[in-house]
């Protein structure tokens, strides 16, 4: 599935997709809320020695890619466009790649 499939089928399920402060803010909260979980599933691993299952990390990512989608339909930009400008952003930064040194002295355009 590529990411345009992907957001028609979060229509499925996302209700009002009307561009509204309302629905703007739910759409932040939501994705602050689930990477908060990936973040606190991460903490458990790292720090309270459970074991890393794939599933369930994998299953917390896609509750983030939802809210993702749903913003993105919001402000009716398709998903697929802002992944493509956020790899273009990135190749701009680092056109031969990450590195250390380049990211501590980047220059901020």
């Amino acid at each position: 599935m590529d990411l345009n499939q992907y957001q028609d089928e979060m229509l499925r399920t996302a209700g009002d997709v009307s561009f509204s402060n309302e629905n703007l803010t739910l759409g932040a909260l939501g994705i602050s809320g689930e990477a908060g979980e990936v973040t606190d599933y991460i903490k458990k691993i790292v720090f309270h020695g459970h074991e890393l299952d794939k599933e369930k990390i994998s299953l917390e990512l896609g509750d983030v890619l939802w809210y993702l989608s749903y913003i993105s339909k919001l402000i009716d930009v398709p998903l697929e466009k802002i992944a493509d400008m956020n790899i273009e952003k990135l190749k701009q930064r680092y056109p031969d790649g990450f590195s250390q040194e380049k990211s501590i002295n980047r220059q901020v355009k």
